[in-house]
């Protein structure tokens, strides 16, 4: 298997993007969201990004197999220093070290943009990512228990942060 090649997303990544996230959304480890998204709300997402706040994409055999992004983590200035993350593989492709190799790149990204801190929200049930970010440096800041509702149950969110 060749090395993955990560690099900054473009309007031409977006049906790939689409179809990721939604795995992710119909896969129910990832995300809250619970309606897959169209390309229109893509196109909104999208609209938010860039600048500051990139999208990498991972290419592996010249397919996108995974993205990261830094989304603005609060629109009060005092948080400016402070990056929100969220990063997807593509079914076909997890378990091959895609997270660590898009984790890595996104928090270059964050140094050069002058972040001080990146931080994530994850399922308490998802331990593989857990352990991702474990593996990356991040910590455990705690636990919003039955922050939200997936399949009309509530399920606990963890935090977690990495200063850079």
């Amino acid at each position: 298997m060749t090395a993955p090649v990560v690099r900054l997303a473009g309007e031409r990544d977006l049906p790939a993007i689409r179809r990721i996230y939604n795995e992710g959304i119909v896969d129910r480890v990832a995300t809250l969201d619970l309606d897959e998204k169209n390309e229109a709300e893509i196109a909104t997402w999208w609209a938010n990004h860039g600048g500051r706040y990139p999208v990498l994409v991972a290419e592996s055999a010249g397919t996108v197999a995974g993205w990261a992004a830094i989304n603005r983590y609060s629109q009060r200035c005092a948080y400016d220093g402070v990056a929100d993350l969220s990063i997807y593989v593509a079914r076909e492709h997890r378990g091959e070290g895609l997270g660590r190799v898009l984790m890595a790149a996104l928090e270059s990204v964050a140094r050069e943009h002058d972040f001080h801190k990146m931080v994530l929200f994850t399922f308490a049930f998802n331990a593989a990512a857990q352990r991702l970010y474990r593996g990356q440096g991040f910590r455990e800041v705690g636990t919003f228990r039955e922050q939200g509702r997936l399949d009309g149950r509530y399920v606990d969110v963890m935090a977690m942060e990495k200063l850079l």
